[in-house]
């Protein structure tokens, strides 16, 4: 695929045809895709062919963790995450992979049934009886809970009919027709021996398996053939095979904030130094540092080794967080409450300080004063840990959801989970904390109030639709407006700085206490090292771009229609906001660009709603 070996890896397959344990290389994926794209329970086109990526159970990991970030560990319950595996030595032999779907059929005569009945030839995906290729299944059915199953082509065609009458699906040879009339499904037809077809309009319902009696039997063939959870008995939904709906990664994230961003940290963790210390006295840590040179060239004293061994032990015992219980949104979690105080603090630049350095932008007397920013911080260096922690299909996940709906990476015993690293660079932007409550308390007497409070019940309906029996929405003018003042931004600056919006990203931080965001560099290719993020928070850039931003946010191409929006967006979860004004990227955004509004920010003299920066344009 064109990648370096460092940043590629491979994909095996469990060949069923082959003695066990004989691996086949497939393919080749980047690391980071196997966190956001191709994770674990994702299925992945290589060729003509489609595989679904095994479970962590079958990776070959090393001893050592590849990454270590003890706040996310303590967060996630975890002893530490691993990249995952590349395919050169030593990082390991790559990910397996398994045949999914197995139902294929021939491009040349129809038929369609099982891989193993076409009788290939070896090493080639042809069809023994008319020798044409043969493609997997173009549609495959799950249910909301994560699992995932092979297309019901027998059931769909015999509608009612019981497999045991006398159109047992041992006797039936299957065929899939394509008429070409259309490009819909009513010209794809299935027809078997016994006389009956069916076309499969009608099958993306989301009824039409209800309707069938074909419900789900918990089947998860990423774990296993024998891994399923019999009695799920959710609906099944049909999904083309490459459908975003077919896979939704749940992606935990932090920053190395002190005092672990330091590179003495970093050292006491690694797995050969911390057996020799953690758990041992003062002068054994001392010891054992001195034999390791450590204290050789006075960078650090026998005291700063302790300290860091009493700190990486303290943070051992901190207690588990209870899986049964997440957060409402991680926009004011304990995790982002701590890096809300680091980076409102300054960080210098010393080259002990290796994962973090946040220093206040240069203000001067001539310096312009940015209209309700409290404080900018320069974030000049980032560390930002990324672990898959689960998935889910149907529909994309939610902070509040039943852990039921979330399907596991993993059948069990595994302490780990697969993550990835991001350096970069950011601008950190808190709001004028005066300014913002005196804007609150107005926004409540005004016609924006019951506009909000649809968009909040609109949010309680659809999490109570999800399955959360005690729903709680963070919908306020607060989080509203940080969330679209963050997305104004970001567009403008892909447009002054040469970043692409998709390059960019957000990480909010929103609660009564705090009302601030983090725009940084958020991807591990080159787009995320050109530089030049940390200008733009300087005071005159900064005022310049905001201006800029906020006026071209002031009309749309959409208005009327986008401004005067009751709702908009996925489930009605966005008032005024679309495609030609503040929404981004999916990478860019941590609330799949849901709960945004542009009324809030510059305001609607029209509708008589006062923005956070109405005055500006009145």
């Amino acid at each position: 695929m064109g990648l370096r070996s460092g940043s590629r890896r491979r994909l095996d397959q469990e060949d069923q045809t082959a003695p066990q344990g004989v691996l086949g290389r497939l393919g080749a994926v980047r690391r980071a895709q196997q966190i956001t794209t191709y994770g674990v329970g994702s299925m992945v086109a290589i060729g003509d062919q489609s595989y679904l990526v095994s479970g962590l159970d079958s990776w070959k990991v090393g001893r050592d963790f590849d990454i270590r970030e003890p706040r996310l560990e303590s967060d996630l319950g975890v002893r530490g995450f691993y990249l995952p595996p590349a395919s050169d030595p030593p990082a390991g032999d790559g990910v397996r992979v398994r045949r999914f779907p197995t139902t294929y059929s021939c491009q040349g005569c129809g038929a369609l049934k099982p891989y193993s009945g076409f009788n290939s030839p070896k090493g080639r995906g042809h069809c023994g009886h008319c020798d044409r290729a043969v493609t997997p299944s173009r549609f495959v059915v799950a249910c909301t809970k994560g699992h995932l199953s092979e297309f019901p082509y027998w059931e769909w065609t015999h509608r009612g009919q019981e497999a045991t009458s006398s159109g047992s699906t041992d006797r039936c040879r299957m065929k899939l027709i394509s008429t070409g009339r259309t490009a819909s499904l009513r010209s794809i037809v299935i027809q078997c021996s016994c006389g009956k077809k069916a076309s499969l309009e009608g099958a993306f319902s989301g009824k039409a398996m209800k309707r069938l009696g074909i419900v789900c039997e918990g089947r998860r063939p990423w774990l296993g053939d024998d891994a399923g959870q019999p009695g799920c008995k959710e609906a099944l939904q049909a999904l083309q095979r490459g459908a975003s709906a077919a896979w939704f990664p749940v992606v935990r994230s932090a920053l190395t904030i002190p005092p672990w961003h330091k590179a003495l940290m970093q050292l006491v963790m690694r797995r050969e130094h911390r057996r020799h210390l953690v758990g041992k006295d003062d002068a054994r840590i001392t010891e054992y540092a001195a034999d390791e040179g450590w204290l050789a060239d006075g960078r650090y004293t026998p005291a700063d080794i302790v300290d860091a061994v009493r700190t990486l032990e303290a943070a051992e015992r901190e207690e588990d967080p209870d899986p049964e219980n997440p957060d409402a949104l991680e926009l004011a979690d304990a995790l982002r409450t701590e890096e809300f105080r680091q980076l409102s603090s300054t960080t210098e630049d010393t080259p002990e300080n290796q994962h973090f350095v946040c220093v206040p932008a240069d203000v001067t007397p001539s310096s312009p004063t940015v209209p309700g920013v409290e404080q900018t911080m320069l974030v000049k260096r980032l560390r930002e840990v990324r672990a898959l922690t689960a998935f889910t299909r149907v529909t994309a996940p939610m902070p509040s959801d039943p852990p039921g709906r979330r399907a596991r990476l993993h059948r069990g015993g595994v302490s780990w989970l697969p993550a990835i690293e991001v350096i970069g660079e950011g601008v950190f932007v808190r709001l004028d904390t005066d300014r913002l409550r005196a804007w609150e308390s107005t926004v409540e007497s005004q016609p924006a109030a019951p506009h909000l409070e649809g968009l909040r019940q609109r949010h309680l309906k659809m999490l109570r639709d999800r399955g959360d029996t005690q729903p709680q929405s963070p919908v306020s003018p607060r989080l509203v407006l940080v969330h679209t003042l963050a997305h104004a931004l970001i567009n403008e600056w892909s447009l002054d700085c040469g970043y692409p919006a998709a390059s960019l990203r957000e990480r909010l931080y929103v609660s009564d206490e705090m009302a601030a965001f983090l725009l940084y560099t958020a991807t591990s290719d080159s787009a995320g090292s050109l530089g030049g993020i940390i200008a733009q928070g300087q005071p005159e850039r900064l005022a310049s771009s905001l201006d800029s931003a906020l006026r071209r946010n002031s009309w749309c191409s959409a208005d009327p229609l986008c401004m005067e929006a009751d709702a908009s967006g996925a489930d009605g979860l966005n008032l005024a906001a679309c495609h030609a004004c503040v929404l981004l990227p999916e990478t860019s955004c941590e609330l799949n660009n849901i709960l945004l509004d542009r009324a809030l920010l510059v305001g609607s003299p029209e509708l008589g709603i006062s923005g956070y920066y109405a005055q500006a344009y009145e």
